[in-house]
């Protein structure tokens, strides 16, 4: 199998960990690495995290919906976990966020300080409170703010849906080195049990239905000339599905929902199918 490349990183396969409640944790995140993953990104750091929210995950028959937002441990904390991972050598890239532009700028920096790689920015999530409006405008301004404050590369997490072309177009503008798609979308079910929807509201969909939307959305921007390196991520729980979306144009693919079931396990068989599966058949893929 090749090398693969995203963010300056040069990964021994495609498959990295996306940001999660799983990657809130230095053990689970170093034993994702052991277990054959070609990056992990942590749960996303954040300065000052929502606090007493009701976090919770709802399996569906296909997927899961979640309510969770940003790590709650103190940002001291992932510095020196970070720090500690760049000495070692091991492909961690930060998931940041903040309240603000000027915010997310400083922890970036502060981020870069401990020797980490690469960052991705999370600014997308849809579980706060308030909910982010993902437009344009906010887009470009915290990517812009976070290459005013750091050299590292960066990929910015977007969520398919209106306006994608518009936010794809504001990351790069404002200094995006990449871009992963998709982040949650909203998502709702309704509890069989008091016939309300669960959860208590919309919250971040996961899993194989959001697949065929953003593998859609990939190829689409490849076919429009897009160019800066692709993470693509959801619904992938097999060595299939991360060749799927390598051969619709992504560069490296993301998993994250199918790890709820026998976390390392279901690493290992999807990363190892996914060898296979481009060993036996001579895929071309991008990298």
């Amino acid at each position: 199998m090749p090398d693969f490349r995203i963010l300056g990183l040069r990964t021994t396969n495609p498959v990295i960990v996306g940001s999660g409640l799983l990657t809130d944790q230095t053990s689970n995140i170093r034993k994702l690495l052991a277990r054959g993953a070609g990056a992990v990104i942590t749960k996303t750091i954040h300065p000052s995290p929502p606090q007493g929210l009701d976090e919770r995950i709802v399996r569906l028959p296909v997927g899961m919906l979640n309510s969770t937002t940003y790590s709650k441990r103190p940002v001291g904390y992932w510095l020196k976990m970070l720090r500690a991972c760049a000495e070692e050598g091991l492909p961690v890239i930060a998931n940041v966020h903040a309240d603000t532009p000027a915010e997310l700028g400083a922890l970036a920096h502060e981020v870069e300080a401990t020797g980490c790689p690469a960052l991705e920015l999370g600014i997308s999530c849809i579980n706060e409170e308030a909910g982010a409006d993902e437009d344009a405008d906010r887009v470009y301004a915290y990517t812009v703010e976070t290459r005013r404050r750091v050299a590292i590369p960066f990929s910015v997490k977007l969520a398919v849906g209106e306006g994608l072309a518009g936010r794809v177009h504001a990351a790069v503008e404002a200094g995006a080195d990449a871009i992963t798609l998709s982040d949650t979308i909203p998502g709702a079910a309704v509890s069989p049990r008091t016939g309300e929807l669960e959860l208590d509201g919309v919250f971040g969909y996961s899993g194989p239905g959001i697949k065929p939307l953003v593998l859609a959305a990939i190829w689409g921007l490849r076919k429009r000339g897009f160019d800066l390196p692709i993470m693509g991520s959801g619904g992938v729980a097999s060595g299939r599905d991360v060749v799927d979306y390598l051969q619709a144009g992504a560069d490296v693919v993301q998993v994250y929902t199918a790890l709820h079931t026998d976390m390392y396990a279901t690493l290992d068989a999807i990363v190892t199918g996914a060898e296979h599966i481009l060993a036996d058949t001579g895929v071309r893929v991008s990298s």
